[in-house]
């Protein structure tokens, strides 16, 4: 009995100095996933620019603007005076109105109300946080994004739908300085 004994713990011993395994996943998988959501991305931008395209191209009435951040726009009332426009860290106030190429109100400016916006240090959407960049005091742009420009795969999760592409309507009315905005609030 205390021979069986011994070669057992002999065995178990000789065993547990095996040094580990990798585990092998279950199933693998190739890049296939990331290869059709490439292309399925792609196919929604060029539909989507189709749209615009053809919104523009209807509109003889309008200056378009192509930025190379990748969305449209025309200016509803420009300021040929003045050069500034917001930089990193300026505070903004503005307006804007959101309705989809259709031209069906998804936001009108008296819900989304004015709002104060620290530059590229507050959550915005891209297109419009890059559109604002373009704009200087006093004037009233239109952009047309491109939903990878809006909201995106997954919409604002309230009346913005997955992969929307929209048509904002902005009023710049302040651009100034953060501590300068800092300093009117202390006095």
């Amino acid at each position: 009995m205390k021979m069986k004994l011994l070669m057992l713990l002999a065995g178990l011993l000789i065993l547990s100095c095996k040094s580990p395994e990798a585990r092998r996943p279950v199933t693998q998988k190739s890049g296939s996933y990331i290869n059709e959501s490439i292309a399925r991305n792609r196919k929604i931008v060029a539909e989507e620019e189709a749209q615009i395209q053809k919104i523009i191209e209807n509109d003889s009435t309008r200056e378009y603007f192509s930025s190379p951040n990748g969305f449209w726009y025309y200016y509803n009332e420009k300021d040929t005076l003045s050069t500034r426009t917001p930089e990193f860290g300026d505070v903004v106030e503005f307006d804007y109105s959101l309705t989809t190429l259709e031209g069906e109100q998804i936001y009108t400016d008296e819900e989304i109300a004015p709002r104060t916006y620290t530059m590229d240090k507050e959550q915005l959407f891209s297109g419009l946080r890059q559109g604002l960049k373009l704009m200087k005091e006093g004037e009233t742009v239109t952009f047309l994004f491109p939903s990878h420009k809006a909201f995106g795969y997954y919409g604002d999760k309230k009346r913005i739908g997955s992969d929307v592409p929209v048509i904002s309507k902005v009023t710049l009315f302040k651009i100034s300085e953060e501590n300068e905005d800092q300093n009117n609030q202390n006095n």
